[in-house]
């Protein structure tokens, strides 16, 4: 079973790195347009393998496409990262033509393969693929929601000085520093609500905390972060591969969910060998639908700057 990630900079080295450790990929594709990056890359990756105990073969390739031919699922994060100071908003001009190119290729290679976008702004991306391919809508995807809910779920146990392991949440919406919305309301530790132990004012906190977390790494790193974005794909391939049926808030095209349409947005999807195998409508009180429905309108204004 082979998996191809699209870029081989700090994210999709991680989620190459992660998928290959997890061990339930016969074979992951490195591609990059830098000579010899995705090369090296792989054979750094490749020699951790007698230490980390991994058979997954891993293997590099400078703008190659058919080296991905037969690949299961395909992760684009090719593009130009965020600076300190950038909004994803504003890397919509270069990474939507990188985009657009690197999904034809894939699909030319594998016509049957499953994107999961990476690149930001992410949800545009996701619906430019939707909108410039012929792939069903149930095979393209957009990570966002599963990297944000995994930082929600960071300060959610910290907030609460708790295991992150007792902790559930979930954020929707678009995947930026205004768009997403950490659903409060409904995050637990161990089935208990939150809100049974901190007070309205801290799940304020959290929720605004959350939201920024991309742009908080971005100024401490001087880039986009990497570790948990790469985490986030890994457990969404491998949630495809092995057909777990799991749960994930990802980018999905909705056509009449939510009362929205024709718009790729944050939402929970089950995720299994199909890709995207249901969308999961939750209950949203008043306040939640109106955030969710701003949010979308912020996506929409940024999807309006492509040229499709």
């Amino acid at each position: 079973m082979k998996v191809t990630v699209v870029g081989a900079g700090a994210v999709g080295a991680s989620c190459a790195e992660y998928i290959a450790i997890k061990n339930f990929a016969s074979e992951v594709v490195i591609l990059d347009i830098k000579e010899g990056y995705a090369e090296g890359k792989a054979m750094d990756l490749m020699q951790t393998a007698s230490l980390l105990n991994f058979d997954t073969q891993i293997k590099g390739s400078t703008n190659d496409y058919s080296k991905t031919a037969g690949s299961e699922v395909a992760v684009i994060t090719s593009g130009i990262p965020r600076k300190p100071g950038m909004t994803r908003e504003e890397l919509i001009g270069i990474n939507a033509g990188i985009v657009k190119q690197v999904s034809e290729n894939l699909i030319k290679h594998s016509p049957n393969i499953i994107i999961i976008v990476v690149s930001n702004p992410m949800d545009t991306m996701t619906y430019l693929v939707h909108k410039t391919t012929s792939l069903p809508k149930n095979r393209i995807i957009g990570m966002g929601g599963a990297l944000d809910s995994a930082r929600f779920k960071y300060r959610l146990a910290e907030a609460l000085e708790a295991p992150i392991s007792d902790i559930d949440g979930m954020v929707i919406g678009g995947h930026s520093d205004k768009g997403m919305l950490p659903l409060t309301r409904l995050a637990t530790r161990n089935s208990v609500k939150a809100a049974e132990f901190l007070s309205e004012e801290r799940l304020e906190q959290v929720a605004a905390d959350t939201k920024v977390g991309g742009a908080t790494l971005t100024g401490l790193l001087g880039t986009s972060a990497w570790y948990a974005p790469g985490a986030a794909v890994s457990s969404m391939v491998q949630a495809i591969v092995c057909d777990q049926k799991k749960m994930f808030p990802c980018s999905a095209l909705l056509e009449g969910e939510y009362g929205m349409n024709d718009i790729s947005i944050g939402v929970p999807v089950i995720l299994g060998k199909n890709g995207i195998e249901k969308i999961v409508t939750i209950d949203l009180n008043d306040a939640e639908k109106a955030k969710l429905i701003e949010s979308s309108e912020g996506v929409r204004k940024t999807n309006g700057l492509l040229e499709l």
